[in-house]
């Protein structure tokens, strides 16, 4: 069954609190099952969308968090620490903007200190703007979407290898649909997002026999505050709507592919990378 949004609009970098209809980040749908008792992890662009569902998940499947946010996404940021502290656990909010080095140095060391350790690593920002043209995208626009998509997660993995050795750890990626079934008004998005892909399973190769897992999950077309804030509203009416399932996802139905790959269900995975797409072939 096709599902049509209602056209709508937002201010980069967009909020969960005017999203209409509301995204579900599993506030009232995830049930914990332990899966990650006593685990620490680090999960980047936990504000909104994907990145909350996350950070709740794995709250309620036992794990603290360090949430790494945009200093202006910083209500956003609260409110997910509130939901993870509302089970239990420890939410440690750490602002900035991961586009140099020198911030993913500085938020890998705050995280260990601020959990005492990083066991899960989820580098989930990411910058995207369209444009109808090549012509269009600006020059400054496609350093910002590479830094923040790509530069970033490296840069945090290099930072965190040896803390994650220590620990047996696993790193999750978020790339997209988009690294397969690339849109022309996203071209430098999906850029790197197929770069992600590549990385990911380099990383599975250089880090395994240290003992770390690295995977990726694919979301296909999710509703977050990024959506509306980076496409126009007739693309936001029809958002989804092109998928088998002919409708946008949920952040919480992404979450649950990272709190597989987190787990110990998952010890044997590594190298993959794991489509949320609502039937669009990741491939």
């Amino acid at each position: 069954m096709t599902t049509q949004l209602p056209r709508q609009q937002q201010e980069w970098p967009g909020t969960p609190r005017e999203l209409d209809p509301p995204a579900d980040h599993g506030e009232t749908s995830w049930r914990g099952r332990d899966r990650l008792g006593g685990r620490r992890a680090l999960v980047t662009g936990g504000d909104s969308g994907i990145g909350r569902a996350v950070a709740l998940a794995f709250a309620r499947e036992g794990a603290d968090v360090a949430i790494a946010h945009l200093p202006q996404e910083s209500d956003d940021a609260e409110v997910t620490a509130e939901l993870v502290r509302a089970e239990g656990r420890r939410a440690e909010l750490l602002p900035g903007d991961l586009r140099t080095f020198e911030a993913n140095r500085d938020l890998a060391r705050a995280a260990v200190e601020a959990l005492g350790g990083v066991d899960v690593l989820v580098c989930n920002a990411a910058f995207q703007m369209t444009h109808d043209a090549v012509e269009e995208f600006p020059p400054d626009q496609v350093e910002r979407t590479f830094a923040t998509n790509v530069f970033s997660p490296f840069w945090l993995v290099r930072e965190l290898a040896d803390e994650l050795s220590s620990n047996g750890g696993s790193v999750i990626v978020t790339t997209s649909i988009q690294a397969y079934q690339p849109s022309d008004h996203l071209l430098d998005y999906a850029a790197t997002k197929a770069a992600l892909n590549n990385l990911v399973v380099n990383l599975a190769q250089e880090l395994g026999p240290r003992g770390v897992r690295v995977n990726a999950v694919a979301p296909g077309p999710i509703w977050t505050p990024l959506i509306p804030a980076t496409m126009s509203p007739e693309k936001v009416e029809s958002f989804g709507a092109d998928t088998p399932l002919g409708r946008p996802g949920q952040p919480v139905e992404v979450a649950a592919a990272f709190v597989f790959l987190a787990s110990d269900e998952a010890s044997y995975v590594s190298g993959t990378v794991l489509g949320v797409t609502g039937g669009k072939p990741v491939f």
